[in-house]
């Protein structure tokens, strides 16, 4: 389980001692926090996930249901951006799509439109990762959404992490993107959902980018 699990958790069962006391062992007054404790409790969750091992495998960097894949132009050249939907019913826990160096760490402020709303992947707050390994680049976006307040990433430029790696969260409903080299294969669809680690988005063709 991630740590604010705990803290929002053991918190919430603080306050429901203290109203049960308080109220002379009324435990009636317990039950709204001792159920939102339940509910942070399991939304943090923090599941092991077996990471696929085989050479030239992009995975899903979060939990959540495909909601777009598109071949769009950016500043680097024409890129593939596959679009993850995460509801506050999905594990939250980010990881990095494939191993290498995080080339760059970009936080950038902005608006908290509705996740499902393509605008989001532009206007909404978010935290923009690259990744440089396996001869190739792939960037992904901790996207904030309507209830999300806070992006987490645990990391720094220059780091070094492995394909599957945890590297941070968004709290409550979000979406990640994925950017993708052009020539790589993709191995989801809109409607599908994936696995944060586990999952695999895409493959690249063998010997690219050596």
């Amino acid at each position: 389980m991630v740590r604010d699990g705990y803290i929002y958790g053991l918190s919430l069962l603080a306050v429901s001692a203290v109203l049960v006391w308080a109220t002379g062992g009324n435990w009636a007054w317990s039950i709204a926090p001792l159920l939102l404790a339940a509910f942070f409790l399991w939304f943090f969750r923090d599941p092991q996930r077996t990471v696929p091992a085989d050479p030239g495998l992009i995975v899903s960097p979060g939990d959540g249901l495909v909601t777009e894949t598109v071949a769009i132009a950016t500043p680097d050249g024409p890129r593939q951006r596959i679009s993850i939907f995460l509801s506050v019913f999905d594990v939250h826990v980010n990881r990095s799509p494939i191993g290498g160096v995080l080339g760059s760490v970009r936080y950038q402020r902005g608006q908290y439109l509705n996740a499902m709303n393509p605008a989001s992947a532009d206007h909404n707050e978010q935290n923009i990762v690259t990744v440089r390994g396996q001869g190739i680049e792939v960037t992904f976006k901790q996207i904030a959404g309507l209830l999300a307040r806070r992006i987490v990433f645990n990391l720094r430029e220059g780091d070094t992490v492995e394909r599957g790696q945890r590297v941070g969260l968004i709290k409550f409903g979000s979406r990640v993107d994925v950017l993708l080299p052009l020539e790589a294969t993709l191995r989801v669809k809109v409607g599908q959902r994936v696995k944060g680690g586990a999952s695999i988005l895409a493959a690249m063709p063998e010997g690219a980018g050596q």
